[in-house]
């Protein structure tokens, strides 16, 4: 009886001692030193270092364009892709990715019902012919602005997500400041024209590849016809055919996307990308001059980027790359994964050339977060460093309980 009083009563003076002593030590304040020189190297890939085609000639008839990597943002080709010139409907790019974000944040869902007001209803233009007062979900106002270029669809979200379409504009502005749109300004939500709304060719991919992120929206991009139902429930109601505007995905085979716009004053105007294995380009052209060339133009840079480039997938997203030790964490490990697909543009044939390490935070202790970063994927060619991404906590540790901390010293005790 005695030796078990004895034996407890040294643990707990361990424990102790090793919490006051040995902390700073084991669980000290310092930076995370970057270790793990033994992981394996997960995929072997030559990134482009590329400068927009300046020989090539693309786009003819178009005022501005520009041809990126999607996954990237790598510009492959372009001509007067900054200058600043109307949008049209290209504007409503931007109003789904707020829309998308919103839902995608939990401020609002897609099931929501939308009642439409008397400003909603009365946008002229590509619309859906809502009335005043009818109820529509948030989804099937997405799928007019994606598949119909409904005007009125625009106005009707903006009202909802934002208070009013005036709120909701600074919103767009403020955006695209965020992502760096230096070209840009929004007056209103659907491209109608106006004066001082502008954006250019740059700005419009990036706007693009942001909203190919939302898996959500490809659906409707590549949906050629639906039907909705429209009008004053308890009244005649009708179905209203949409149409896709964007031709492209009937025209050119792995095509997905985006949006089209035309107006007298922009001309035809398309932001239109395709996927051919691993690789997604965003091909934009502004101001042309017929419908005909704008898919032309559109497929003739497509052509020349899916002919020059790949893309070599260098990890997988949730893909787990290493397990930390979290000191005083409960549960003790965690797995560093990609956050997102991780990929690097390369040239054709050139695979091989480039090496892929995982460098994870040594010393990680409680409380980690899930989507901390804790470590970084690092590509090198030739000795040199081309590519480092972070590796994030794919869950959350807390601090382990005293009672814990003990069980696991008398385990080590055993």
């Amino acid at each position: 009886m005695f030796s078990y009083k004895f034996t407890g009563g040294v643990l707990a003076f361990l424990l102790l001692f090793s919490a006051a002593f040995m902390a700073p030590v084991i669980y000290g304040a310092e930076e995370p030193v970057i270790v793990s020189e033994d992981l394996p190297v997960i995929f072997t890939a030559t990134p482009v270092i590329v400068e927009a085609a300046s020989a090539v000639t693309l786009a003819e008839t178009a005022k501005s364009a520009i041809l990126i990597d999607a996954g990237s943002g790598t510009v492959l080709y372009e001509k007067n892709s900054h200058e600043s010139l109307p949008p049209a409907s290209i504007t409503k790019i931007m109003t789904m990715l707020l829309v998308l974000e919103a839902v995608e944040q939990g401020k609002v869902s897609l099931h929501d019902k939308v009642t439409i007001s008397q400003r909603a209803a009365s946008m002229g233009g590509s619309q859906m012919y809502m009335e005043q007062g009818e109820q529509q979900t948030l989804e099937t106002l997405l799928q007019g602005m994606a598949i119909g270029s409904a005007n009125d669809a625009c106005v009707a979200a903006a009202e909802y997500v934002a208070g009013t379409e005036e709120i909701f504009v600074e919103t767009m502005n403020k955006r695209a400041q965020e992502l760096g749109m230096e070209n840009t300004h929004f007056v209103n939500t659907n491209g109608l024209p106006v004066a001082d709304h502008y954006t250019s060719a740059y700005d419009i991919a990036v706007m693009s590849k942001e909203l190919l992120k939302h898996e959500m929206a490809h659906e409707w991009f590549t949906t050629w016809q639906t039907t909705v139902l429209v009008g004053l429930e308890g009244k005649e109601q009708t179905e209203f055919e949409l149409t896709n505007t964007n031709r492209l995905i009937r025209l050119y085979p792995g095509a997905n996307g985006i949006k089209t716009g035309f107006t007298q004053e922009a001309g035809y105007c398309l932001s239109g990308s395709a996927t051919k294995e691993d690789l997604t380009l965003i091909a934009v052209v502004m101001g042309c001059d017929t419908t005909h060339n704008r898919w032309g133009e559109t497929m003739r840079m497509l052509d020349y980027g899916f002919a020059s480039c790949e893309s070599a997938i260098i990890a997988r997203q949730g893909e787990a790359m290493g397990t930390i030790i979290v000191e005083k964490g409960s549960p003790t490990t965690i797995n560093a994964i990609a956050d997102w697909d991780i990929s690097l543009l390369v040239k054709k044939g050139e695979k091989g050339q480039v090496t892929t390490s995982v460098v994870l935070f040594d010393h990680l202790k409680a409380p980690v977060a899930a989507g901390e970063q804790v470590g970084e994927l690092i590509a090198m060619k030739n000795g040199e460093e081309v590519g480092r991404y972070p590796l994030v906590a794919d869950g959350d540790i807390a601090i382990a309980s005293l009672p814990e901390i003990y069980i696991r010293m008398l385990k080590t005790l055993i």
